[in-house]
């Protein structure tokens, strides 16, 4: 069931006075709530609520992204990339609560990220390091507006079926320099496509025992935190017991983490001034109170110091991004340098071993001739000998 923003507000104050989950449960039973796109002030920045998890969902179209979504609600709620006639070009953020009582906000961002400044479809996704920093710093900024109280997990989604590309593993790298090693202790990789390797009677430990080294790395980094998603099964039982093991990782996750959700300066400097702004705006109420303003004139009274906020953290972003993309320009022209010298000192070896080769190939060819010389000089000697 979906509710409006004024329900789920509402559900929310009634839920933080409750002192038991569960009550909260029956009460209000199962839902679903959906914000995207273009929000209004109100509506901008408490709708992820302090006592839920928050999950974010990255990965390039075609990996299942937004099926795993549908699979962790229990209903289509995302629109997957299959059954849409477009490509999704904003992070969109979704909430349920659990049989247990635990509110579950999922935010589920573009596979592939339209660029209005290049008119096309490009990249891996939001980390994708080919675009502009300008451009991927409102992506993020537009994602951590969802999460203003921080990421309890990042799930990577990967595909079974397709390789693990340069281009998944630059956005790992991406990532991880953008937000700190620390992000590794938050990322769960899921795997989906469980439905092929169950035609070839393999599981995901197989798969992963042959997989290519860059992805045994990546589970490396994210502790082994993995598991499998089989989207197009119709097995009710099969897909919540999926869900239960992602869930228990979550769980794992946050324990490790001592419950508190993954933020860093950029999290911090926009929860700060959304308290500032929420404190502007109020103040700007009380003073306007007679005058009865519309929430429209208030919006756009007040909307200067909201895009000077906004200005702030994507300036702050777009700072880090290019300090990261220098960092893996410098990285790469590292390994470019070590990959020459070690081409040169390949080629150097392998120059030494054709000469010494040379060299035994002649004396032993200048053997041969002594042994020849010998043995004929040997039959001469006999001959003489006999006659």
């Amino acid at each position: 069931m979906l509710m409006s923003m004024k329900e789920f507000q509402t559900y929310r104050e009634q839920s933080m006075k409750s002192s038991s989950c569960s009550q909260r449960h029956d009460k209000h039973g199962d839902f679903s709530f959906c914000v995207m796109g273009g929000y209004s002030i109100e509506d901008d920045w408490e709708f992820a609520a302090p006592q839920a998890r928050t999950l974010l969902l990255v990965g390039r179209t075609g990996n299942g992204k937004s099926a795993t979504g549908n699979t962790i609600f229990g209903t289509n709620i995302f629109q997957s990339e299959r059954s849409s006639s477009g490509v999704t070009r904003t992070s969109e953020l979704k909430t349920t609560v659990l049989e247990d009582g635990q509110m579950l906000n999922v935010i589920d961002t573009p596979g592939r990220t339209y660029s209005h400044e290049l008119s096309s479809v490009v990249g891996c996704g939001l980390f994708d390091s080919s675009l502009d920093t300008e451009y991927i710093g409102k992506q993020i900024v537009s994602c951590i507006k969802l999460a203003p109280n921080g990421i309890h997990a990042v799930l990577v989604v990967l595909s079974v079926s397709s390789r693990f590309t340069k281009e998944e593993e630059a956005a790992i790298s991406t990532l991880l320099a953008l937000f700190g090693r620390k992000i590794c202790d938050y990322i769960i990789l899921v795997f989906t496509g469980g439905d092929l390797l169950d035609d070839d009677n393999k599981t995901l430990e197989d798969f992963l025992h042959d997989c290519p080294i860059s992805l045994k790395e990546t589970l490396n980094l994210c502790g082994s935190r993995c598991v499998l998603f089989d989207n197009k099964t119709k097995d009710q039982t099969k897909k919540e017991n999926e869900v239960r093991q992602l869930l228990s990782l979550v769980n794992m996750v946050s324990k490790r983490n001592g419950g508190q959700p993954y933020a860093n300066e950029i999290f911090t400097e926009l929860k700060k001034g959304t308290r500032e702004f929420e404190e502007y705006t109020e103040k700007f109420r009380a003073l306007t109170e007679t005058k009865q303003y519309t929430q429209q004139e208030i919006s756009l009274m007040t909307e200067p110091m909201r895009e000077e906020l906004f200005k702030r953290v994507n300036e702050m972003v777009e700072s880090k991004l290019e300090e990261t993309t220098l960092k893996l320009e410098q990285l790469l022209e590292e390994a470019r340098a070590a990959r020459v010298k070690a081409e040169e000192k390949a080629k150097a070896a392998q120059k030494k071993l054709d000469e010494e080769t040379r060299d035994m190939r002649e004396e032993l060819q200048r053997a041969i001739k002594r042994r020849t010389q010998d043995d004929q000089y040997d039959v001469q000697c006999e001959t003489c000998s006999i006659q």
